[in-house]
């Protein structure tokens, strides 16, 4: 098994967040080093860790990376190999069962809640992104529910950055009759999808209310371009991805379609949201999870009144 090593520093909130953006515009950066961001503690909401995971030994090289995404004085930082273990898989074994608006995520370790109203997903623990834990995933699922509840029709559904297929399971369930294609750029999830739909009894194929999973980088895929325009396009990806993307997402969904966004933090929202106005979009919804941002966006259908102004409305985080 690949030896896993980990890189930790103890910062400040604003360094570590400030770090996670460097690391999205630093254009060689190794992918396979993967950086997470978390608080210690929640009574400690302003000390954060920086962690960086590695399929190898930290060379002097990676730590130098490491410590270039921090402006100003770089902290500390510590290195320690891990277990010959799959870390992904041991960190949500004990993950605890959520409830993200009419949606049910659990692993296999724990019962499925057979309940009136209650849409059931088993996901287990793997080595792709969405199995409903991260504050990311769970506001999409929420935000999801909303959508229908607000009467959102959606008959051509894409999930770009897929992970586990969890977002383009829970809109197909909602939406059960619509054609779904998922895509990610790590040829690692195919595999992990097609498991995890069948688990769930998602069928797999090309025709409505079955799944189509693509490996694709952003909207780079000729299927994703010929069964465009989309009346849904989700993307529970990274920042920096999300402004480079927003023009072709403006090609891509429908007027009137709508577009869920997360994987940014609140500082990054901004930026987000000026990219896709640009790119013909306009604010719907926002949610908050923790510090991370969920935006629902609306395709617009008539250019922009000159006069009135309309703010989102903002939806609860929990």
């Amino acid at each position: 098994m690949t030896q896993s090593w980990k890189i930790t520093a103890l910062a400040s909130r604003q360094a570590v967040q400030d770090a996670l953006l460097a690391h999205e515009e630093t254009p060689d950066w190794d992918h396979a080093i993967v950086l997470s961001g978390c608080e210690v503690a929640k009574d400690r909401p302003e000390e954060w860790l920086l962690e960086a995971w590695l399929p190898r030994r930290p060379t002097r090289a990676d730590k130098s990376a490491f410590l270039a995404l921090f402006a100003g004085e770089p902290p500390a930082i510590a290195s320690e190999r891990l277990p010959d273990q799959d870390w992904v898989t041991l960190s949500q074994q004990n993950a605890q069962p959520i409830v993200a608006g009419r949606f049910h995520i659990h692993t296999p370790e724990h019962p499925a809640m057979e309940e009136a109203g209650v849409v059931d997903f088993t996901i287990p623990a793997g080595q792709a992104f969405g199995t409903g834990h991260h504050e990311t995933t769970a506001g999409c699922l929420a935000m999801l529910d909303a959508m229908k509840a607000g009467g959102v029709s959606a008959r051509n559904i894409a999930d770009i950055g897929t992970g586990t297929g969890l977002l383009a399971f829970a809109a197909r369930a909602l939406w059960p009759h619509a054609l779904v294609t998922a895509s990610d750029v790590d040829p690692v999830c195919v595999d992990v999808v097609e498991s995890n739909a069948a688990a769930n009894d998602v069928p797999m194929g090309a025709g409505p209310g079955q799944l189509t999973m693509l490996v694709a980088d952003g909207m780079a895929h000729p299927l994703l371009q010929a069964r465009a325009p989309y009346d849904l396009l989700i993307a529970n990806i990274l920042a920096g991805p999300l402004v480079e993307l927003a023009p072709d997402f403006g090609k891509a969904v429908l007027p009137g379609g709508s577009l869920l966004l997360s994987g940014l933090l609140g500082t990054q929202e901004d930026a987000v949201l000026r990219a896709c106005r640009l790119a013909g979009f306009r604010s719907t919804a926002r949610m908050r999870k923790g510090d991370w941002s969920i935006l629902w966006l609306r395709k617009r259908t008539l250019a922009r009144p000159a006069r009135r102004s309309v703010q989102p409305r903002w939806l609860p985080g929990s």
